[in-house]
Formats: C-alpha cells, sequence, structure tokens
C-alpha cells in the first residue's frame, strides 16, 4: 500500500497536502504535527479554551483538500488531535458539513478518534503537569481504518504509528509479526518528518537536481512481509537516494534498538538499496518484542524568561563581557542568570559586524517581575553606563513563560488505549501479551584499529562524510555516515567517542555513546544530557534542539587519506 506523508511538524508547509493528494496514486497520506514544544504550546490553547488543544492548522489545510480525499479514496491519517483529539473530530465533521460531503458521499464523513494517551492522573505522574501523555501504538489507528474510517485523528501517538496503523490493517498484521512491525516502523521513522526523506536539511543538497530548493514529500510503498520502497511523486523537487534516507533514518535515534509501544525495531538489520530513480528499498528489518512500558512525555510551566543580547565591538571584548556579567549580576542578582559569548569577531574588521562579539544573556525565574520588569530595565540602564561602544540586537523585552519537558514511563496495562469508531463504538486495545526488557545491550567496544601510515590531507571531515542531528528530550544524536566503504573503514577508526569530544568541546562534559550500523556505513552518537534539563522549551542554548551539531562536525578540519578526498 502506498502512505505519504504531508506534514513533518505543526507549521510545515500549508499546500503538501494539497499537493499530496493532487500528485499521484495514495492509499493513505499521514500528518505528523507533535513535537515535545508542541505538546505544551497544545496544552496551553486547551487552558485557555476547552474547544481547542489541537492543530489548527490542519483543519485550514482540510478545507482545501478534503473533497479531494474523499473523491479519491486516501484515508487520511493524523496526530493533529493533539490533547484534544475529539475536538478535532468533532470540527472536522463540521468541515465536511460546511462542505457539502455528505451528498457527495451519499453519507456522512466516518470520522474516528484514538484516545487514551492522556495520562495527567497516573500516580507516576506529577500533580502540577499541564500536559502528560503517553506515546501509543498503531493498532488503535488500525481498529479504525479496519472500521471505514475517512479520517483517524489521534491524540500522542508514535510518530511511526501512523504508517504501522494502516499497514496493520491492511495486512492484517498481529502483535506476532514482529519483523513485518519492524519494517513499518522504518518505514514510518523515515517518511514521519516529511521531506527530510527527501533531500531537506541534506548536508549535500548542493547535488540534488534542483539544489534542495523544494524538495517534494514522501511517500512510502509498505509491502504484506513489512518491507517498503521510499520514493516520492513524479515531477516533485529534491530526491529519494540510499544517502537522503539514510540521513532521516539517523535522525533522532539513540541505541540501534528503535523502542516503539508494539516492537523494537533493530537499526543495524536494515538495508537500504536502491530501487531506480527515486526509489529507495528497505528490507531486512529485524523485530524483537517491545518493552513493557510506555514513554510519557510530561510538560509543566517552569517559570518565566527573558533576554538581550548585547555586541561588544572592537578591542577587549572579554573585558567587556565581564563588565556587562558584573554590572547585571550586581543588579537582578545571580540565581537563574546565564551567559554566553559568542566570539564572531575577526582582527582587522573591515565593518561594524565582522568587528563584533555577541553577549547572550538570559535570565529564567519563577518571579514574573524578577525576569520581566527588573530584568529589562538593569538591561537598558547600562545603555550610557557600560562599556564603550555599547548596543543591543534589540531592547528587551517582558518575561515570556516557558515550559519543562520531562520524559517518564507507566507500564502498558495502565493506559486505556482506546479506538473511537466512526459509529461511537468503543474499542478497548489491549497491551501486547509479551514484553520483555531485554531491549537493548550497552553500547559494545569500539574497534581497536591501526591507523594506516599513509598521505592525509587537513580537510574538513564534511567533505568525505554526511551527518544529521537533533534532540531527544535532554539528549542530544550525531549520526555520522560515510559516502563509501572506503571511507566508512577510516570513519569507523577514526571517529571514536573521544575524538568527537575533543573535536566538539561541548561533549567533552557529558556522558557519549557510540553505536556502529554497518549497514549504513554510520556511526551514530549519543550526548547524555547536552541540552540540559528541561527540554526545548527551557533551553536557552544557541542550538537549543542541536539540529546544527552535525554540520558543526562536518565543518572541523581534520587529517583525512588523501586517497578519500583526491
Amino acid at each position: 500500500m502506498r502512505i505519504g506523508n504531508a506534514s513533518g511538524f505543526y507549521g510545515d508547509r500549508f499546500s503538501a497536502w494539497q499537493e499530496m493528494l493532487e500528485g499521484g496514486d495514495l492509499d493513505v497520506l499521514t500528518g505528523d504535527y507533535l513535537a515535545e514544544l508542541t505538546m505544551l504550546i497544545l496544552g496551553r490553547d486547551l487552558a485557555k479554551n476547552p474547544d481547542l488543544g489541537y492543530a489548527k492548522t490542519f483543519l485550514r489545510q482540510l478545507d482545501g483538500c478534503l473533497a479531494t480525499a474523499v473523491d479519491r479514496g486516501v484515508t487520511l491519517v493524523t496526530n493533529a488531535g493533539g490533547v484534544n483529539p475529539t475536538g478535532l473530530a468533532s470540527a472536522v465533521r463540521a468541515l465536511a458539513e460546511k462542505l457539502g460531503l455528505a451528498a457527495r458521499l451519499g453519507r456522512d464523513i466516518r470520522v474516528a478518534t484514538v484516545e487514551g494517551d492522556d495520562v495527567r492522573a497516573h500516580p507516576a505522574v506529577p500533580r502540577h503537569a499541564l500536559t502528560a501523555n503517553a506515546y501509543l501504538g498503531a493498532f488503535g489507528i488500525a481498529e479504525c481504518i479496519r472500521a471505514g474510517a475517512d479520517v483517524v485523528v489521534t491524540g500522542r501517538v508514535t510518530d511511526a504509528s501512523l504508517v504501522i496503523g494502516p499497514a496493520i490493517a491492511h495486512f492484517g498484521w498481529t502483535r506476532d509479526d514482529l519483523d513485518a512491525l519492524a519494517g513499518a516502523t522504518v518505514a514510518g521513522h523515515v517518511i514521519e518528518c516529511g521531506a527530510q526523506a527527501t533531500g531537506g536539511n541534506y548536508p549535500f543538497f548542493t547535488e540534488l537536481p534542483d539544489g534542495g530548493r523544494r524538495p517534494g514529500f514522501p511517500i512510502a510503498e509498505v509491502e504484506a512481509d513489512g518491507s517498503s520502497v521510499i520514493t516520492k511523486h513524479p515531477g516533485t523537487g529534491g530526491a529519494v537516494t540510499v544517502e537522503t534516507v539514510t540521513a532521516q533514518l539517523l535522525y533522532e535515534v539513540d541505541s540501534p534498538a528503535y523502542r516503539g509501544p508494539d516492537v523494537v525495531a533493530h537499526l543495524d538489520t536494515v538495508r537500504l538499496d536502491a530501487d531506480g530513480p527515486d526509489r529507495v528499498r528497505i528490507s531486512g528489518v529485524r523485530g524483537s518484542l517491545p518493552p513493557p512500558t510506555l514513554k510519557v512525555g510530561v510538560s509543566t510551566l517552569g517559570g518565566f524568561r527573558n533576554s538581550v543580547t548585547f555586541v561588544l565591538c572592537g578591542l577587549s571584548i572579554e573585558d567587556k563581557a565581564q563588565l556587562v556579567r558584573d554590572q547585571l549580576t550586581s543588579a537582578v542578582g545571580k540565581d537563574g542568570l546565564e551567559f554566553r559569548l559568542a566570539r564572531t569577531d575577526h582582527p582587522d574588521p573591515a565593518d561594524t559586524e565582522s568587528g563584533s562579539a555577541l553577549l547572550h544573556v538570559h535570565l529564567k525565574d519563577t518571579d514574573a517581575k524578577r525576569a520581566g520588569r527588573a530584568f529589562s530595565a538593569a538591561a537598558v540602564e547600562l545603555a550610557l553606563a557600560s562599556y564603550p561602544g555599547l548596543t543591543m540586537l534589540g531592547p528587551p523585552g517582558d518575561a515570556a513563560p516557558y515550559g519543562v519537558f520531562e520524559a517518564y514511563a507507566v507500564p502498558q496495562e495502565d493506559v486505556t488505549h482506546t479506538a473511537v469508531l466512526p459509529d461511537g463504538t468503543r474499542v478497548p486495545v489491549p497491551p501486547p501479551a509479551e514484553t520483555t526488557t531485554d531491549l537493548a545491550p550497552e553500547a559494545p567496544p569500539q574497534p581497536q584499529t591501526t591507523p594506516r601510515r599513509e598521505p592525509t590531507a587537513r580537510t574538513p571531515l564534511g567533505a568525505v562524510a554526511g551527518a544529521r542531528s537533533g534532540d531527544k528530550g535532554a539528549d542530544a544524536n550525531l549520526g555520522v555516515w560515510a559516502r563509501d566503504d572506503a571511507g566508512y573503514e577510516w570513519l569507523q577508526g577514526f571517529l571514536t567517542v573521544g575524538k568527537l569530544k575533543a573535536l566538539l568541546p561541548e561533549a567533552a562534559a557529558v556522558p557519549v555513546e557510540r553505536y556502529d550500523l554497518p549497514n549504513l556505513r554510520a556511526v551514530n552518537f549519543v550526548l547524555r544530557g547536552l541540552l540540559g534539563a528541561g527540554g526545548v522549551a527551557a533551553s536557552t542554548r544557541f542550538d537549543p534542539q542541536a539540529k546544527a551539531l552535525g554540520e558543526l562536525l562536518r565543518a572541523k578540519l581534520v587529517e583525512i587519506p588523501v586517497r578519500l578526498v583526491s
């Protein structure tokens, strides 16, 4: 079956749903809207208005293409329901009535929901949680599709479940079909982030036919055994190659045992093969029993934050930064105050911008007045009473609330996973009968290799390797792949944990694990705690989601064998 994707996050290309429905044949079209930060945003929406809590953009997108989906018989599956899937389902029904679809169909549109992910009442969850949502599996979605749903709206399910569920319904898989479920999991992971599988955010974007200007959205052609072909509609931009798929496979993963609520997919068994222009076959994926617990993403309000950036131009940059530190600390106190100096200045500068460094100052506090008016006033009062040439990128504003994300675990049997069918029937989805805690071994010892004695050239690592990085709560992952077998042989011996820490000093202070993925010619690093407690919404890092970490590594100059770069 052909399963497309039209959204990788809340804010993705608005026209993608229409483009995918009109661009070629599909059986199912999915849309992923839920990141950790999005749950916080939707939770705050729901707290203000009990009719909200879902991705409102999806409803506007659907206004222009629901009729097209109905005419073409394409089932729509989305987690845009956020923290209020029932509310979005009602809104979809109202939209269908406005569009007059009942007359076209000869029946009402069939909208189903998946519920049960809201676990705020669970004793393992903090009482002050704004949102607490378990990552449900795919069997509830399958129940909805088997009941004839035209649209399936979920809350928090795993991203891959949007693909696995339709495949379960189509092929009749059971929980015992672990390899098939694992194969669909990998296909779902590849297409869940939309255009990232077709050349979006691709390190070698200049090699794409259109230079990466407007990549199309991906399609997974899933087969009965769980294998798949990743492709895209003809004539759309970007490309589907072994390397674009590899890049997405390495995104936001940790150990090769990729855990899901229905199956553990072993990424070290994945095989990728070119299958024609813009077609990559995924095969060989092995699955094993899932864990006994579900991941729960918990969002809480952490307090209030404010920030300002001082521009430091010319000489004595460090002294100027220290003066601001001393003055602001004296004015508002040190608690919650953070300073980061970015040395963006150059010697003998040609203009003000190239001669300036940036001092980023952040304040987080539970007191809105201290983080707001007190901090802003203290910063502004330095304008004529601090370092020479003082200017700011913009004046500080009022304090804004920020959220904290934490991950918990609850037993699968504690969650009332429920499929609400189009006719209102509520079907309980039981947890897997068999689970295991023996999921993933510790990172294996790194291979001890003796480097060849051969000519080398000091060259950016990115000349011979691609990289993709991202966030998983407080952790960051950094996947690096070689472009050919000879490059992988060198990369595997060269890029040890110690070498990574030497190249990226910010990683030196945190635990780092490395996992080898030979089938992908890749190594994956997990940097524990790099992003700090609290997740993306609470972070004051310049790159809070570690999206640029891979490109930073690729820019590092290292000694690479001449035979690989010539």
